[in-house]
């Protein structure tokens, strides 16, 4: 009985040690979620107007370099999962999209941001685009000018021929979706944002509208990707602030659980010791 009570205490300090661990990554995730938050919201303006300001071009995108291809060979994905685990199902929500743009077998390659997404491509012996997997975190609007360079040059020299983007879309706190954004080729008649047929418009452009699009279109890629960064970054910190936060909750539920059999079996034990003294009494 002495072993059982024994066992049940390390049991609930083992669990109030992790309790303590869950309680600190849910406040850290608090502290930047705030932050994270904010910024997304500034970004969002950007992103939608970025993506609406395509269809001033018109038809002019059907004469660019970027304008849709007679087949589709191969594509490149840009998968933006988180740093970490411990975020409920955010990563794994990102990787079963990434699979099912990837179903119908033609070849591809990755473009990862974020640690989990670096680890998991390479790890099944996915071509990626970058050696190094950038921090989804830490990742900068010149990494995002970057990645925007390497995709339109890629797309320009036919290493593939249509770019699609994966992350997370923030909802509301409680609600993360994964959702896929066609970035390449561009698409002459339709508002990538809303997926609604647009007006051509009278812009005049010079020298033309084809020279200023594929003069601007990788700095497009490059807002576009910003923009979902802020979104995933800011879900992945919602994500891991409502896992820790239930991790808590039945840690403590669990502690109550034990400290209920602790109670008992300490008890138990008590009665036991009283009832063999009282026998021996009775003996003598």
């Amino acid at each position: 009985m002495g072993a059982d009570v024994k066992a049940i205490r390390n049991r609930i300090r083992s669990v109030e040690s992790t309790m303590h661990i869950t309680k600190a990554m849910e406040l850290v995730a608090s502290s930047k979620l705030r932050h994270a938050t904010e910024r997304m919201e500034r970004s969002r303006f950007f992103f939608e107007t970025l993506v609406a300001s395509l269809s001033d071009f018109g038809e002019g995108i059907a004469e660019s370099s970027f304008a849709p291809r007679k087949e589709v060979k191969r594509r490149a994905l840009v998968v933006i999962a988180g740093d970490r685990g411990l975020a409920g199902g955010y990563n794994n929500n990102v990787f079963k999209t990434a699979l099912a743009e990837t179903s119908d077998g033609l070849p591809y390659a990755v473009l990862p941001i974020g640690r989990r997404a670096g680890e998991y491509f390479r790890h099944r012996g996915i071509p990626c685009l970058s050696e190094k997997t950038p921090s989804l975190e830490g990742f900068s609007l010149e990494d995002c000018a970057a990645a925007g360079r390497l995709l339109a040059d890629g797309f320009r020299r036919g290493e593939y021929d249509e770019v699609k983007l994966i992350f997370t879309d923030y909802i509301t706190m409680l609600s993360q979706d994964p959702a896929t954004l066609p970035l390449l080729p561009l698409d002459p008649h339709k508002d990538e944002g809303t997926g609604e047929r647009v007006r051509r418009a009278e812009t005049i452009y010079d020298p033309s509208a084809t020279a200023v699009l594929d003069a601007i279109t990788p700095e497009y890629l490059s807002g576009m990707i910003y923009g979902a960064v802020c979104e995933s970054y800011t879900s992945e910190l919602a994500a891991r602030r409502t896992a820790m936060d239930a991790a808590s909750k039945n840690a403590g539920e669990m502690i109550d659980t034990l400290s209920l059999r602790y109670n008992r079996a300490r008890q138990s034990a008590i009665t036991q010791e009283i009832t063999e003294i009282i026998g021996g009494s009775e003996q003598q």
